[in-house]
C-alpha cells in the first residue's frame, strides 16, 4: 500500500505553455495544489516521467514472485524460523532505504528487494502460522491473519493522513518491523517442519513448550518417528505430482483459475483506491475496513452444512463480479451512495471474503505432502497476475509516448 500514498499524483499547474525539458527547469514553473508530498512532487514524476510510479510497484511485485519462489524451498530446507526472521530483517533494512532513497533509481530498486523479502516471508509467516496449531484451527487462524491485513491497509490510510511527509510516512510505517522482528525471535521453530524432517526430539520440546505457555502441565509426550521422513535416495514431491492423477489435476486447473481471478480484481480495487474520486486517505481507509467485516461473514457460512467452501465461494465470487461490472454503468459524478465508489467498495468486500476461503480450501483440498507445495506455485502465479496488471497500467501511461 505504500506506493498508493508515496506515489500519490495531486493536481498541479505549469505556468508556461508546453513541459520544460528538463526536471531543473519544470521545477521552476510547476506548482503542486495540495497539502502532502509524495515521489511525484519530488523527482516531478509527470508527463512523460508518470509511468515510473506504476514502474516502482510492477518492481515491487517482480520482487515478491522472486522471493516466493525462493524462500519457499528455503523454509522447507533450513527451517521456517531462520527464513521468517531473516526475511523481515532485510524487510526492514530495505524500507529503510526506500524511505532515505536520494533519488528515484534508488527508491524503485529499494521497492524491488523489500519485494523480494516481504513477499518470502509473508508466505513463510503464512505457513508457520497455520503449523503452530491443529487443523480444527486452520481456518480460524487463516482468517484472522487477513483481518490484519485488512486492519493494517485502514492503519496506514491513517498514518497518511497524519504524517503528510512521504519520507516520514515511509519511516514511520517501516518502524514497527524492529518491534515485531524482536518479538519474532521469541517464536519456536514450527513443530511440523521438525517432526517432518526426523527431529522428534526438538519436535517434543517445542510442543513441551507451547504446552506450558498453553498453562498445561508439563506433559509425558513421546513422538514416534515420522513415517513421512524422506530417505536419502527418495525425493521430494514436485510439480508432476500435482497433476498425474485426474483428480488432482482437474482441481489444480480450476483452483490456479479462481487464484488468478481473486487476485486480480483483489489488487485492481486495492491498488485503485488511490484513483478513486473524493478523499484519498478515506478512500484507503475504506478499502481496508471494507474487508473486516467479509471474515465473520466468510467464516459463519463455510461453517454451515447447507453451504460449505465451494458454495459459497460461488456466491462471493458472483458478486463481486457483478459489483465491478455495474460499476462501469454509473456516472462517476453520482455520490457516494449510489456511485461507482459503493459498489468498488462492495466488490472488494466480496472478493476479500472469497478469497480468504480459497486460502482454507486450497489447503483442505490437497493431502499433506503436496498443500504447501501447492500454494508456493499458487502464489507465483498471484503475483505473476500482479506484475501483470501493474505493467498494463504502465503501459497505458507510457502508450501514447511511443
Amino acid at each position: 500500500m505504500l506506493i498508493v500514498l508515496v506515489g500519490a499524483v495531486p493536481r498541479y499547474h505549469i505556468d508556461q505553455e508546453g513541459i520544460p525539458a528538463s526536471r531543473a527547469e519544470l521545477a521552476k514553473h510547476i506548482r503542486f495544489a495540495s497539502n502532502f508530498t509524495s515521489i511525484v512532487t519530488e523527482w516531478y514524476l509527470i508527463d512523460q516521467e508518470a509511468y515510473k510510479v506504476s514502474l516502482a510497484s510492477s518492481l515491487f511485485f517482480a520482487g515478491l514472485l522472486i522471493g516466493n519462489i525462493t524462500f519457499g524451498p528455503l523454509s522447507d530446507k533450513l527451517g521456517r524460523k531462520p527464513v521468517y526472521i531473516s526475511g523481515l530483517f532485510f524487510d526492514v533494512i530495505f524500507g529503510y532505504v526506500t524511505a532515505l532513497a536520494p533519488n528515484y533509481d534508488v527508491f524503485a530498486v529499494s521497492r524491488f528487494f523489500v519485494g523480494i523479502v516481504n513477499g518470502g516471508m509473508a508466505l513463510v509467516s503464512f505457513v508457520l502460522t497455520q503449523e503452530y496449531v491443529g487443523k480444527s484451527f486452520w481456518s480460524f487462524t487463516g482468517s484472522l491473519t487477513n483481518v490484519t491485513f485488512a486492519v493494517g491497509i485502514a492503519v496506514f490510510a491513517l498514518l497518511g493522513y497524519c504524517i503528510r511527509e512521504w519520507r516520514y510516512l515511509a519511516l514511520v510505517s517501516n518502524t514497527p518491523g524492529v518491534f515485531f522482528l524482536l518479538l519474532s525471535f521469541m517464536l519456536p521453530e514450527s513443530p511440523r517442519w521438525l517432526y517432518s524432517q526426523g527431529k522428534t526430539a526438538e519436535a517434543e520440546d517445542v510442543l513441551q513448550y507451547i504446552a506450558l505457555c498453553n498453562g498445561k502441565e508439563r506433559l509425558n509426550l513421546k513422538l514416534k518417528p515420522s513415517a513421512g521422513t524422506l530417505r536419502k535416495d527418495e525425493l521430494a514431491p514436485g510439480i508432476l505430482n500435482l497433476v498425474k492423477q485426474p483428480v488432482l489435476r482437474w482441481r489444480t486447473i480450476l483452483l490456479m483459475y479462481i487464484w488468478y481471478v481473486c487476485s486480480f480484481v483483489y489488487y485492481g480495487l486495492t491498488l485503485n483506491a488511490g484513483e478513486l474520486r473524493g478523499n484519498l486517505y478515506l478512500n484507503v481507509a475504506l478499502s481496508g475496513l471494507v474487508e473486516v467485516p467479509a471474515f465473520p461473514l466468510c467464516m459463519f457460512f463455510i461453517e454451515k452444512s447447507w453451504s460449505g467452501r465451494r458454495k459459497t465461494m460461488t456466491c462471493f465470487l458472483t458478486f463481486a463480479g457483478l459489483a465491478c461490472v455495474f460499476t462501469m454503468f454509473l456516472p462517476t459524478n453520482a455520490g457516494l451512495l449510489l456511485g461507482p465508489t459503493l459498489l468498488a467498495l462492495c466488490g472488494k468486500m466480496m472478493v476479500s471474503a472469497a478469497f480468504n476461503i480459497l486460502y482454507i480450501y486450497t489447503s483442505e483440498l490437497y493431502p499433506t505432502v503436496l498443500r504447501w507445495m501447492f500454494c508456493r506455485k499458487i502464489k507465483r502465479l498471484q503475483y505473476y497476475c500482479s506484475v501483470f496488471k501493474l505493467t498494463i497500467l504502465s503501459m497505458r501511461i507510457v502508450g501514447p509516448l511511443f
